[in-house]
Order: C-alpha cells, then sequence, then structure tokens
C-alpha cells in the first residue's frame, strides 16, 4: 500500500526553500573569534557539529523534539513521588550528540588553552540545530 502524496491547493512561493545540507560552523566570525582566542585546535571538531547541526535528519530530530516537549512524571501509578522527566527519543538522539561532544563538561577536563571558548563555540554551532535541549545539556 502505497501512502498519499501531499494535496496541492496552491503554489507557496512566499516560502524559502528547507536550507539543509550545509556546515553550520561555515561562520568567518566565529572561526576567526576561536583562532583569536587560543582554541583553533577545536576547528575539525566544530565543521563535524556544524555539518550535523545542517543536515535535514537532524532538522527532523529538532522538529520532533519541539513537537513533544519533555513532561514531567512527578508521581507513579502507585501515587509514590518520582520527579521523573520523560523525554522523547529526537532530545535523548540531540543530547546524545551534545554529550559526545563535550558540551556539558568538556573545558573541565581539558587543559588546553582555549577550553572554555572551544565548548562555548561548539554550543553556539550545535545550538542552532535545536536550542531547547541545551538546557539539560548545560546544567549537567
Amino acid at each position: 500500500m502505497s501512502m498519499p502524496g501531499p494535496h496541492f491547493t496552491h503554489e507557496v512561493r512566499n516560502q524559502v526553500p528547507p536550507l539543509a545540507g550545509h556546515d553550520v560552523a561555515a561562520d568567518p566570525a566565529l572561526l576567526e573569534a576561536v583562532g583569536r582566542e587560543e582554541a583553533g585546535w577545536v576547528c575539525a571538531e566544530l565543521h563535524e557539529l556544524g555539518l550535523l547541526a545542517g543536515q535535514a535528519g537532524t532538522q527532523e530530530l529538532a522538529r520532533l523534539a519541539n513537537e513533544h516537549s519533555p513532561v514531567l512524571r512527578s508521581h507513579d501509578r502507585y501515587g509514590n513521588r518520582i520527579d521523573e522527566v520523560e523525554f522523547h527519543p529526537a532530545w535523548h538522539a540531540l543530547m546524545e550528540t551534545a554529550v559526545g561532544h563535550g558540551l556539558h563538561a568538556a573545558p573541565w577536563a581539558d587543559q588546553r588553552p582555549g577550553a572554555h571558548v572551544a565548548r562555548a563555540a561548539k554550543f553556539y554551532v550545535w545550538s542552532q540545530a535545536e536550542a531547547g535541549h541545551g538546557c539539560p545539556i548545560s546544567m549537567t
């Protein structure tokens, strides 16, 4: 069984095409600042994150994360307090990438010059994919 395609009623001409397949880190001002602040060693990882942030698949994860907000589960079904937050799998995928690139704590374990600048630059680049997941990442 094939799924029906979209139902077209008119040509939409007042919207830009989807921006996918680009490197979010290809920002001359960002790259200049990173180099100036002795964190140029992070540029390869910035571009890796920038390409991830610019992918259509990441944009879909961001859409899903925004559509399915985290849900507080204060009590279990027996009335016991649990204070648990339930996240949609898209949130977990975005947070996994963030943690995998050290956005949660890397500069405190890295003694290289510019470690905090490198984290800030990576946070800036990756949060362009979806900013909301940065809150739990930055608080860990």
